[in-house]
């Protein structure tokens, strides 16, 4: 039962539920000024998104390098989470896994100059980088069996295979104006779908 000091407070738990609603909102707004902008997006940009003030950012993460390690979590936690979502919802295992892959698209974009910002801890940034694995490969595992027992999807990819595969192909994605690497991944796409 939720525990209150004096008569009319808030109580406790309502506290933390509304306390992390909004560090999900500053996250999420974080997430989009990184990938408009970058990492080294300015502190306040990050804030007039959020709709906080710059004291609110520095309070729940003292550094830039804190920051862009939630946005990191928080983005793996969402990609994770969407799997099984989109797996009940579309009816198909080949159009969740489509989509999902959608989703890790944008969670690799968010990612990008993520290693050039941990470069002074490197064992963090393999931390996260087997958190990453942890967290992604095994929803991808799932959703590519569903459609291989649903009879959409060839056998034999392995999901550490389709994610590594996805990530080459968006490496540098913003450098070039004439590469879009969603069209070769849809090309990655026909290839995986059974036609027999």
């Amino acid at each position: 039962m939720p525990t209150t000091g004096q008569p009319g407070e808030t109580p406790v738990r309502s506290k933390r539920a509304d306390a992390r609603r909004n560090q999900q909102t500053l996250l999420a707004a974080a997430a989009e000024v990184f990938v408009a902008s970058g990492v080294d997006a300015p502190i306040r940009e990050i804030a007039a998104k959020a709709g906080v003030g710059v004291g609110t950012i520095y309070r729940h993460f003292p550094s830039r390098a804190d920051l862009i390690v939630a946005v990191y979590r928080h983005q793996v936690e969402a990609c994770a989470e969407a799997g099984p979502v989109l797996l009940a919802e579309t009816g198909s295992p080949y159009e969740a896994l489509r989509r999902w892959i959608d989703l890790f698209v944008d969670f690799l974009v968010t990612k990008h100059g993520l290693a050039k910002a941990m470069q002074s801890d490197s064992n963090g940034f393999a931390t996260l980088h087997a958190y990453f694995l942890d967290r992604l490969e095994p929803v991808a595992a799932h959703l590519l069996d569903a459609g291989v027992e649903a009879g959409e999807i060839e056998p034999g990819t392995r999901a550490y295979e389709l994610m590594r595969g996805v990530g080459d192909l968006c490496v540098d994605h913003g450098s070039d104006p004439r590469y879009n690497p969603r069209h070769l991944i849809d090309l990655v796409f026909r290839g995986l779908r059974r036609t027999s």
